[in-house]
């Protein structure tokens, strides 16, 4: 009986440390700060998934958490329905705290890796950041509008990265001013 309950716990913990991977050729920026990337930022793309599904005005606010973590409230409009949604989770970093690699969860034990692989440097107005695999990227910026050059530069690395650009969604922020 206990060594199946710990070929169960064996599993699990697999299962769940197995959605903090990060795709391969892929690294987190390096010399990252935490308190800068903290506030409000835009979405400005998105390869699709079922979680934002059909909203527009879409923007993610991180902030601390007592327990050390970062708390992460997203939230999105839904025209069809004519209401907001919003989802908290929390992240942690998964090494160093210099490295844009984190873990974040919006659903009890299980995380999945937020890994940022672009950052404006010097004044942390935009990112690129992708999830466990190729199937998750986003475009965020602090302001609801992404300079085009600096989007094109984004969307050709991701490119390069082997993530399938010609599928993003680019966001309309046109409720942005309704925000509840």
């Amino acid at each position: 009986m206990e060594i199946r309950i710990q070929k169960t716990l064996l599993i699990v913990l697999l299962f769940v440390s197995g959605c903090v991977k990060m795709p391969e050729n892929v690294s987190p920026v390096s010399g990252f700060d935490l308190n800068r990337y903290m506030g409000k930022w835009y979405e400005i793309a998105r390869l699709d998934h079922s979680f934002e599904r059909g909203l527009t005005s879409v923007t993610a606010t991180y902030s601390q958490r007592k327990d050390g973590g970062v708390r992460v409230l997203n939230q999105g409009y839904n025209a069809d329905k004519e209401l907001w949604k919003s989802a908290e989770g929390k992240a942690y970093f998964v090494g160093a705290k210099t490295e844009g690699y984190l873990k974040v969860s919006f659903f009890g034990p299980f995380y999945g890796s937020y890994i940022i692989l672009d950052l404006d440097r010097e004044n942390y107005g935009y990112a690129l950041v992708c999830g466990p695999n190729r199937n998750y990227l986003w475009i965020l910026s602090r302001t609801p509008d992404l300079d085009g050059e600096i989007t094109d530069r984004l969307v050709q690395k991701a490119k390069a990265l082997g993530f399938e650009t010609e599928k993003l969604i680019y966001i309309d922020h046109k409720n942005s001013l309704k925000e509840n």
